[in-house]
């Protein structure tokens, strides 16, 4: 962790009220170029300010765990930690992390930050948190986050199936390659566009879904005028869904 980086977050200026419907949850977003929080009531209200810090030149489950003990810091009155990872979580173990560092490879996240803050914590794929943020809870409903990489997440009724379609096969190599910052930077925002509209299309046969929603910081960079079946959803979304996380029991890690 950069020793600068701490100075760029300031400490949450919306103070907890008894009037406030607990449990509190810390909800946690590790992002490819910055890790956020920010405290919400039962109820998904925010109840601080979001507090930012950059993410680690090099993103080792060491590095960040630093970064994420700094956010912890600033916002240290919780109940419990929702943790939105970028890759696949499996009960609370790390399986992949394509845009952060191999060392998250099998590592114990959630029983880490359990260990560290003694709180009860839960860690899901980003993109299946922000999904549970911004889902109506009927039919099938899809989430594609466009940032560092593509994350993805599908919902049947409200309930949550699992899967990393940011790596299939894809025209010449996969989707992230395409629809990812690498595909970006690559072909430039106008071919980029272009990608990103082909990818909803392919999506929208393969999955038959009733409404799909956009999240991450590069959709901002859309300039098509999106069908009526999809939703730009904020970033803060990817937060707001940690409360929602504590609802689904299959998450939980096995003991």
């Amino acid at each position: 962790m950069k020793p600068t980086a701490p100075a760029k977050a300031t400490p949450a200026s919306k103070s907890i009220s008894a009037k406030i419907v607990g449990p509190i949850t810390l909800a946690v977003d590790i992002g490819g170029s910055g890790l956020k929080a920010m405290l919400l009531d039962a109820t998904g209200t925010p109840v601080s300010d979001r507090q930012r810090i950059p993410t680690p030149a090099i993103p080792t489950a060491n590095a960040i765990l630093k970064g994420l003990d700094v956010l912890h810091g600033l916002l240290p009155k919780f109940d419990r930690v929702s943790v939105g990872f970028p890759g696949v979580v499996k009960r609370g173990v790390t399986w992949s992390a394509f845009n952060l560092h191999p060392s998250w490879r099998g590592f114990p996240l959630q029983r880490e930050l359990e260990k560290r803050w003694k709180k009860p914590v839960r860690v899901a794929n980003d993109a299946a948190i922000q999904g549970y943020g911004a889902i109506k809870g009927d039919g099938i409903e899809m989430v594609i986050t466009l940032g560092t990489g593509m994350g993805n997440a599908v919902y049947t009724s409200g309930r949550l199936v699992a899967m990393e379609l940011g790596h299939h096969p894809w025209k010449k190599a996969t989707y992230e390659d395409y629809i990812g910052r690498r595909g970006l930077d690559r072909f430039g925002k106008k071919r980029w566009n272009k990608y990103v509209l082909e990818m909803i299309n392919q999506l929208r046969n393969t999955f038959n879904w009733d409404h799909l929603y956009l999240g991450g910081g590069n959709t901002k960079k859309i300039d098509f005028k999106l069908p009526d079946d999809v939703t730009v959803v904020s970033n803060e979304t990817g937060l707001l869904g940690g409360v929602v996380l504590w609802r689904d029991e299959t998450l939980s890690e096995k003991k």
